[in-house]
């Protein structure tokens, strides 16, 4: 998306998450149709802030901006990255968190545990607790078999995606244990 230019002498010229002046471009916070200006990196891991954690550290100062869109932002990105003694310290008028809140692109959910009740996390590794027939796959998962870098499956907390003899597979969690 292009800027225009009352948002890039608002924002003086830099992304106003980081403060980077490479590759901006603008950004819409939803749901309202307010931009905000934004460097490639930023866009690179808004989606998914997790996998780029130590760059968010920038939000430590804009969150601080005076601009109701930047708030929402670093609102957002402190959620998703559980950052709850950042969410602590911001303060957001009403309407402001409301928007940032309805924003949102994925609702509190249960985490996702094992069989033992442990939470389980984006990349842990685990064992199957059973041997575990795969449908459509024609094998079985041998209990013991150790599952990698594991993936959670957005909207299911009883489900984990992980590979298999080579076999991307959804497993129900209550068959595994955490390494």
């Amino acid at each position: 998306m292009s800027i225009d230019k009352a948002l890039m002498d608002r924002s003086g010229g830099k992304c106003e998450l980081c403060g980077s002046e490479e590759g901006l471009t603008a950004y819409v916070v939803s749901p309202k149709d307010e931009a905000i200006v934004i460097c490639s990196t930023c866009a690179g891991s808004i989606e998914d802030p997790t996998k780029d954690e130590k760059h968010w550290n920038c939000l430590h100062d804009s969150m601080w901006s005076a601009e109701p869109a930047v708030q929402v932002m670093a609102f957002r990105l402190f959620t998703q990255l559980g950052a709850q003694d950042q969410l602590d310290m911001m303060y957001l008028e009403d309407d402001v968190r409301a928007w940032a809140e309805e924003g949102l692109a994925t609702e509190e959910q249960e985490p996702t545990r094992d069989a033992n009740g442990t939470i389980l996390q984006e990349g842990d590794s685990v064992s199957i607790i059973k041997d575990l027939p795969v449908k459509g796959a024609g094998f079985t998962a041998k209990q013991g078999t150790t599952v990698k870098n594991i993936r959670m499956v957005p909207g299911d907390p009883t489900h984990i995606q992980g590979r298999v003899n080579g076999t991307m597979i959804f497993i129900i969690s209550a068959f595994l244990k955490k390494l």
